[in-house]
């Protein structure tokens, strides 16, 4: 059940408190994920997490933003390749390199783990391995040579479509799949997501695709490509976070993010004729 803000019976005042949940949990799902700071009126509450999780691909749009003025701007006076690399290191900061993390250790423990119980394990200790290092490094350097072999104006699309559908693409998880652990830092977001809530979090993810394909920055076919990429390594990767674990954790939440981004730019590279 959500969590109520104000008592009146008025419609107006369920509007006015629809509105101010809405935006409180907008908020919410900003902080736990991007270093931006939030008004000091929206509190906290750990439940909140939970509903907040329609906003992810909200946040996603707002990490793409920077990340796209980063790339204009750092493309007036450098090349493309090093205007790539300073957007993505924006990103990177802007977020804490919370998904990147998640990633590296993923690896770490599908790659190290042989039990439900050992991966689990490994992907708790704070340390990074040779699975993780070798891991992230490798997923860096293939999202950086994606969008530095892609047109500027691509690259801009891109970004702004990657970087929501990823985040819906995490949360998918949490839709469809129990939550691995007895507790854990994601656990709060790991109870059950209802199908409006998720059907926000898709609406949300449509617009920057609805406004792309009405501009022409993007074919609808490198949109349609990269997007199919994505739900093939979200399908892959659901599948065997369910047979090795029983379901997913936060770290798995920030790999599925991060392999869904880089195979929506395959997709969209696969499909852009020079």
């Amino acid at each position: 059940m959500e969590p109520d803000i104000f008592l009146k019976p008025s419609w107006r005042a369920r509007c006015l408190q629809c509105c101010v949940l809405q935006l409180r949990l907008f908020f919410i799902a900003l902080q736990f994920f991007t270093r931006i700071q939030i008004p000091r009126w929206v509190g906290f509450d750990e439940r909140w997490l939970q509903h907040a999780s329609r906003y992810f691909p909200a946040v996603g749009i707002v990490v793409a933003l920077v990340a796209v003025v980063i790339y204009i701007i750092a493309s007036l006076l450098w090349t493309q390749s090093i205007a790539v690399l300073l957007s993505t290191i924006a990103g990177i900061y802007l977020t804490g390199a919370f998904h990147e993390d998640g990633f590296a250790d993923t690896c770490d423990g599908f790659g190290g783990g042989t039990t439900t119980e050992r991966v689990l394990e490994i992907m708790k200790d704070s340390r990074i391995g040779a699975y993780g290092a070798i891991g992230i490094g490798l997923m860096l350097a293939l999202k950086w040579m994606a969008l530095s072999s892609l047109p500027s104006p691509a690259v801009v699309a891109a970004l702004l479509v990657a970087h929501p559908l990823s985040r819906l693409a995490a949360i998918s998880l949490v839709w469809r799949m129990d939550y691995a652990k007895a507790n854990g830092k994601a656990k709060p977001i790991g109870q059950q997501m209802s199908n409006q809530e998720f059907c926000i979090a898709a609406a949300t993810t449509l617009l920057p695709i609805a406004i792309l394909c009405l501009t022409g920055l993007l074919p609808l076919l490198a949109i349609i490509a990269g997007m199919l990429f994505a739900a093939f390594s979200v399908l892959w990767l659901a599948r065997m976070f369910q047979r090795r674990i029983g379901g997913y954790t936060g770290d798995c939440l920030g790999a599925v993010q991060q392999v869904a981004e880089v195979a929506f730019y395959l997709g969209v590279l696969a499909t852009i004729a020079y």
